[in-house]
């Protein structure tokens, strides 16, 4: 997810934490990350500023918490509102084709054909989405069994890219992030819109993984990978509530 590098054992490779105390700063345009005396900027450069109050002190507790050293794989809210001031401001246009390409191989609409179980899930879990959006969002897209690909009609990619653009910076990047990670543009948009928390958004997405695992059994790194998944959906929901 945006800036994420992964947790080793060799912890010189990391910077060191340099900071006594992480706190909140207000600024004109809206609320800052002091790490001591010095002001937070992210990677590209930028100085730090989160529209709200709530964003900046949930990245300015990700700070205060960092040990010896520092881990940004540990600090997943700040990456997201680093992704936004670095990548997403200035490429909103590339952003909202990112979200729309999903809708041409959405998940929800690609069903199985058998097992009748695994059809059956799918139906109970993904259906709703699929009608939430053509209600709410009047994106309508068929739904397709088989490994036939979906022929999606132009103006439906249109408008889910027209709802991506209407975004916030900070609101894009957390659709951008939730639509990859569930391969999804309908849970992306269930997930900014407060249609689908958490729980729900990770159990659409990985439903076919958690079934096979039900049936078949799981091995380690299958259970690591869903638990990545879990806890990204997680970590986006947190950041999202702290926009409002």
């Amino acid at each position: 997810m945006g800036y994420n590098r992964p947790v080793t054992d060799e912890a010189p490779t990391l910077p060191r934490r340099f900071y006594k105390k992480a706190t909140l700063a207000a600024r004109d345009e809206g609320f800052g990350v002091a790490l001591d005396t010095r002001t937070l900027r992210t990677p590209g450069g930028a100085v730090f500023v989160a529209p709200t109050q709530a964003l900046a002190a949930l990245c300015a507790g990700e700070w205060e918490v960092q040990g010896e050293f520092i881990v940004p794989a540990t600090m997943p809210i700040c990456q997201l509102a680093f992704a936004t001031l670095d990548w997403t401001i200035k490429n909103r246009d590339q952003s909202a084709d990112y979200v729309a390409k999903f809708g041409e191989t959405d998940l929800c609409c690609h069903r199985a054909e058998a097992p009748v179980e695994l059809a059956g899930r799918q139906a109970e879990r993904w259906d709703r989405i699929v009608t939430w959006a053509k209600q709410e969002l009047s994106v309508e897209l068929p739904v397709v069994t088989g490994i036939i690909a979906a022929k999606v009609d132009a103006r439906a990619i249109a408008k889910i890219r027209d709802h991506a653009a209407r975004l916030d910076d900070f609101r894009l990047t957390a659709l951008s992030q939730a639509s990859g990670l569930a391969g999804s543009a309908l849970i992306g948009f269930g997930v900014v819109h407060n249609f689908l928390n958490a729980s729900e958004a990770f159990e659409a997405a990985a439903l076919d993984n958690l079934w096979s695992i039900e049936h078949w059994g799981e091995d380690g790194e299958a259970r690591a990978r869903l638990d990545r998944q879990r806890r990204e959906f997680q970590d986006i929901t947190r950041y999202l509530e702290a926009l409002h």
